[in-house]
């Protein structure tokens, strides 16, 4: 599929300028018809036609007598985006409570239906039909959701009330300059001459040639990416470690964003507010990972809040589909065959939104078992939210002696 999707992009970024607004139409309609189920999906993407022209194209093919009359280039109806840009900003709002994807996809899709979408922006004052907020969703990478993708994990009774209570906490930050991070770790990579997943053009028959069997290298191992995402700013920081993915780690890798790039523009502020899984190194049952924070939240003398997702829905955390997705999107096809390959590519992921990415390695080990008493819970600064306390809690900062 991916092949295809990139033939039909070099495809017709070469035929766009050489076939009129008809032609090209046409063109698409047939590659649509030719591809069968996702067809109009595919092309759609690949040519940044709206579903609706493919359709008219298809239409057009099937009548024995085809309109002649072609616009003229940039004619037409504008596109509802440029007419109220306001539109996507208050759509976003009203999606990004419920929306998730497939953490190694841009691809994402809402559980809110489009009918209800288009009801609720025009009691916001915009002027939406149903099939243009459709149009809006298709063109921005979203997908209808389907029912097998509907059950993720646990279908916990507050589930969707915790999805709220996160974005509201989120919103509240943002408004306020204070920083927001969402944090994950990224899935372990084999480092090696080993098959990445995804193609990359080479010298026809002459294909990058990588071991047969991904037996993990006994010298290089494995490496687990730690990632920090802030969410206002659109920037990440990734601390690449080869040792145990610990919550020791875990905060770490937190602390290491803070000193090369949160400082330099929260170090004013008095709070951070951290969204993350409720399982992993980050856990929110991880007694570990509370107490690495407490010592963070004295060392930067700042309360740090926590938002845990639900069990089962890490596929709703920012950095998921924010910045993972992208990083996995950069390097396919790849072989990651030394560790300083994995920092490069990492770094040198973008998008056109503007996501930056810095990283580092992080050659520290760090061990794993480690037991936390019942006196060292207790210790702990901690004030749990009313909602949930156990996904829902603040550690503030206590004073030490130096």
């Amino acid at each position: 599929m991916a092949n295809e999707k990139d033939g039909l992009i070099e495809k017709y970024n070469s035929l766009k300028a050489h076939l009129d607004e008809r032609s090209l139409r046409l063109c698409a309609a047939a590659d649509a018809r030719s591809i069968g189920r996702g067809g109009i999906s595919a092309v759609a993407r690949a040519t940044k036609m709206s579903r609706t022209t493919i359709h008219a194209g298809l239409k057009e093919l099937d009548d024995e007598v085809t309109v002649k009359k072609i616009r003229r280039a940039g004619a037409g109806r504008k596109p509802l985006a440029e007419k109220d840009p306001s539109i996507l900003i208050s759509l976003e709002k009203l999606i990004d409570p419920v929306t998730r994807g497939d953490p190694e996809s841009p691809l994402r899709w809402t559980s809110k239906s489009t009918t209800n979408l288009a009801r609720e922006l025009s009691s916001m004052g915009h002027s939406v039909s149903q099939r243009s907020v459709w149009n809006i969703l298709d063109e921005s990478g979203y997908s209808m959701q389907s029912n097998r993708k509907s059950n993720e994990g646990s279908n916990h009774p507050d589930r969707d009330t915790q999805f709220q209570f996160i974005s509201d906490s989120v919103a509240t930050f943002i408004d306020a300059g204070l920083p927001v991070i969402s944090v994950d770790t990224k899935k372990k990579e084999l480092i090696g001459n080993y098959k990445n997943d995804g193609p990359k053009w080479h010298e026809k028959g002459n294909p990058l040639k990588v071991n047969t069997y991904d037996f993990a290298d006994k010298k290089l191992g494995k490496v687990a990416p730690y990632g920090v995402y802030d969410i206002a700013q659109n920037k990440g920081w990734v601390n690449v470690g080869i040792s145990k993915d610990t919550a020791e780690f875990a905060v770490e890798s937190i602390r290491r964003w803070w000193n090369t790039m949160g400082s330099a523009i929260y170090a004013d502020t008095d709070r951070l507010l951290i969204t993350a899984d409720g399982g992993g190194s980050n856990g929110s049952r991880v007694r570990l990972w509370k107490v690495k924070l407490q010592e963070f939240a004295n060392e930067l003398n700042k309360t740090i809040l926590v938002r845990h997702f639900p069990p089962g829905t890490s596929k709703w955390n920012k950095i998921e589909h924010r910045m993972f997705c992208h990083i996995t999107e950069n390097w396919r096809g790849r072989p990651l065959i030394s560790r300083e390959v994995v920092v490069q590519l990492i770094g040198a992921t973008t998008t056109t939104a503007g996501l930056e990415i810095k990283a580092e390695l992080d050659e520290s080990s760090y061990q794993s078992g480690i037991k936390i008493s019942d006196k060292e819970i207790q210790s702990i600064n901690l004030f749990r939210e009313e909602f949930h306390g156990e996904w829902n809690y603040e550690i503030r900062p206590v004073a030490t002696d130096i």
